[in-house]
């Protein structure tokens, strides 16, 4: 059997190569072991192992057909990496680039797009079977503006003791709440009855 301190040693070496990251608790003798999964999207360098690559310069240019040793030495001699770009290719395509850049990049460009991104929110409207005519235009105009933003609105009706045996008027009162919102929702979920609940989904519809 392993002892701890060369399981202890064994983990600290997998970690260094970011295999994993090791996090003692309390004694040192008793640690979790947290795998993190890194898988690089490219090979790079000395991982290309294979017979033969089609290589591509820093600028585009097409080399031909290489051993990927030959094809390392190129990069090298410009002091760059190579790296592996279409690995289901036949052979394989690598190119010749800085590879560190490459990835800053790659992690600015992803960082623009998920602070561009609409994240849409449902947000909740609740009405009930009695609700009057002023409530209703008033939650009305509120589900305008919450759609005109982008997100979409949950509208819900809570059926309360007798009323569960007049669900139908329930569902008059969400279309007559819907023909109120003037040809600015489509309905993802029509109004349906869910136990002692009235729902209905809407989306903003397209101008």
């Amino acid at each position: 059997m392993i002892g701890m301190a060369q399981y202890s040693k064994s983990l600290e070496g997998r970690a260094k190569k970011g295999v994993l990251r090791v996090a003692f608790v309390g004694n040192p003798l008793i640690f979790l072991e947290r795998y993190t999964t890194i898988k690089d999207q490219h090979q790079v360098n000395g991982e290309i192992r294979d017979k033969e690559v089609r290589l591509i310069s820093e600028t585009g240019e097409m080399l031909g057909i290489m051993s990927a040793s030959a094809a390392l030495r190129i990069a090298e001699e410009a002091d760059l990496d190579l790296v592996k770009i279409s690995p289901n290719a036949v052979p394989p395509v690598c190119k010749v680039m800085n590879y560190g850049k490459f990835k800053f990049e790659q992690a600015k460009r992803e960082k623009e797009n998920r602070k561009n991104q609409k994240i849409i929110e449902v947000k909740e409207i609740y009405l009930s079977m009695t609700i009057d005519i002023g409530d209703l235009n008033v939650k009305a105009k509120k589900t305008m503006e919450i759609l005109s933003g982008g997100d979409k609105v949950k509208v819900s009706i809570r059926m309360r003791g007798r009323q569960m045996a007049h669900a139908s008027m329930g569902l008059d009162v969400m279309n007559r709440f819907f023909d109120m919102l003037e040809n600015k929702a489509v309905m993802d979920k029509k109004p349906t009855t869910e136990g002692r609940n009235i729902m209905m989904i809407l989306s903003p519809a397209k101008q």
